[in-house]
């Protein structure tokens, strides 16, 4: 999919989710009336009940219209039941259609991001696949299980809050303090759930790891008789997951526990409010239809904990999605900034292992650009060796270039390494260059330059997709040196670049490379005899 394709179809799916606004105030309009109809419908019962019963065997039973409240009593019956599998039937379609949107942006922003690069993501890794898949669920169903509750909640919390100011005031005080009690525990449950839902994947991988390793060293463990030991250490941060989700599920409880108590509690309290205000008989009749509606209220207080649940789930989910859609950007390419080395210089340069052994004589270095250097000698004399000495990965050593000293830090930011053995990433063609910022024209001529544009047009272009596997040897070190080519670094050092190339392939290649990298310093190693103009050759 070209640059402009993926543009217009993220437009299209941000229009869907825009577009999809009509479904969620309805679902909201339906949510909002099943919450009415259920407060008004234990109201109504509690108070038809109560009229029965003052009405009694009396002359009042014979005028007293039962017809009207029971009728009212089934309408709001029947309108809290339409309402609820209403909204439900809404919300979800709502839902859907905005999770088809969202996952196609998800998924585009998380591939094309670079910091897919970064977290070395693949798409062949299942168990973060799995785990993407996860919270792109958890968002997607943010809005029913968190966005609608909490609204419809809020909304008959406050008109139950104003009705019982008004009928009777003495009740806020206790509903006011079971109101606090729950909002702490709430509060607690919502932090601690954050922390441990944030660190649970963490460790769960942290686990998977360690079991991974450890099963991979069976053998060894046991002979050495640490075989228990290891597997203890490595399901102890899956434990410790499994003991914070736990916790939770413990605060979880608490939450419901205290939740449950409003509706009777507030029942209680109006009820016991109007009478300590000498309210009796007919007069208590309005208090007990609130009080009722209070107590129907408090049944949908009970998922107040799988509320907050759901609402630290979706933070967890926006926090491990934000590592592909919010990112920072990287720069805009892998080239260094660093200012352009066109002379480097060293005498009696001691070459050195990696561990930091000596190794055989030291060697004096005049590397010039324009002027390639070749080192060739048998396997094992150390040629890449003193390339990573030369790029700063070895040692300490100082280098000489026009009168400025450079480090081996200095060295690094001013080098590109290429090794003989090619890393290809399970990504595109184009990822695989490593030169986000070049255009088109320029990745199809460093595979020109390379032998290699027929075989990526034949994957499909520059979007193709590889892996390790789909390549030979020969395909992957060809690639490896149109990295080289598409690097602007002043110190380019090649180690065997055309180590799996036959011969009259490796010299048309390396004259290309060289002819473009003619404005820097090129140190490369080979086993064959190589002959360049200009060239240097220093044998180890």
């Amino acid at each position: 999919m070209n640059k402009s394709g993926s543009l217009s179809t993220g437009s299209t799916s941000s229009a869907t989710v825009a577009g999809n606004r009509s479904p969620w105030r309805y679902a909201m309009g339906l949510a909002m009336m099943a919450l009415a109809f259920g407060l008004l419908l234990g109201g109504l019962s509690a108070w038809f009940l109560g009229s029965v019963a003052l009405a009694g065997l009396s002359a009042a039973a014979f005028t007293f219209n039962f017809h009207i409240p029971g009728a009212l009593v089934r309408l709001f019956a029947v309108g809290r039941t339409m309402a609820k599998y209403g909204e439900r039937l809404v919300g979800h379609k709502a839902a859907l259609t905005d999770q088809v949107a969202r996952r196609v942006d998800l998924f585009r922003a998380m591939a094309n991001t670079p910091a897919v690069r970064c977290t070395g993501w693949q798409f062949g890794d299942e168990a973060r696949l799995a785990d993407y898949l996860d919270d792109v669920e958890d968002l997607d169903y943010a809005k029913l299980r968190v966005d609608l509750p909490t609204a419809t909640l809020g909304a008959g919390l406050i008109g139950a809050l104003i009705a019982t100011a008004i009928v009777a005031p003495l009740a806020l005080l206790p509903i006011g303090i079971l109101l606090v009690v729950i909002a702490s525990f709430g509060m607690r449950l919502a932090r601690a759930g954050a922390n441990a839902w944030g660190q649970r994947r963490p460790l769960q991988r942290q686990g998977a790891q360690r079991i991974g390793m450890a099963l991979a060293s069976t053998v060894p463990l046991q002979a050495e008789g640490a075989w228990h030991e290891a597997v203890t250490n490595a399901l102890a941060p899956i434990e410790e997951a499994e003991r914070a989700v736990t916790a939770i599920s413990q605060q979880q409880a608490r939450v419901d526990a205290w939740a449950a108590l409003l509706g009777p509690s507030a029942l209680l309290g109006i009820v016991g409010a109007a009478w300590w205000m000498g309210l009796r008989t007919e007069a208590l009749l309005v208090p007990v239809f609130l009080a009722f509606a209070w107590f129907a209220f408090g049944e949908s207080m009970q998922g107040l904990s799988r509320i907050l649940s759901a609402r630290f789930r979706r933070q967890a989910a926006q926090a491990e999605i934000g590592t592909w859609t919010n990112a920072p950007m990287p720069p805009q390419s892998y080239r260094s900034a660093t200012a352009h080395v066109a002379l480097l210089r060293v005498t009696a340069l001691q070459r050195r292992a990696p561990d930091g052994r000596s190794i055989g004589q030291p060697v004096s270095l005049h590397l010039q650009a324009g002027h390639p250097t070749v080192l060739t000698g048998a396997s094992g004399c150390g040629k890449t060796s003193l390339l990573k000495q030369i790029a700063g990965w070895t040692g300490d050593d100082t280098f000489v270039s026009d009168a400025e000293i450079l480090n081996a830090a200095a060295r690094r930011s001013a080098s590109c390494f290429c090794p003989h053995d090619a890393a290809i990433l399970a990504d595109t063609w184009r990822a695989n260059l490593f030169a986000p910022s070049a255009s088109e024209d320029e990745l199809w001529r460093a595979l020109a330059a390379v032998e290699m544009r027929e075989r990526v047009e034949r994957d499909g272009g520059l979007d193709g997709w590889i892996t390790q596997d789909t390549l030979s040897l020969g395909e992957a070190q060809r690639l490896n040196v149109a990295r080289t080519i598409l690097s602007d670094k002043s110190i380019m050092l090649l180690d065997e670049p055309t180590e799996h190339v036959d011969d009259d392939q490796a010299v048309r290649i390396l004259n290309r490379v060289l002819d473009h990298l003619q404005d820097r310093i090129v140190v490369l190693s080979s086993h064959r005899a190589l002959d360049f103009p200009r060239a240097t050759t220093i044998r180890l």
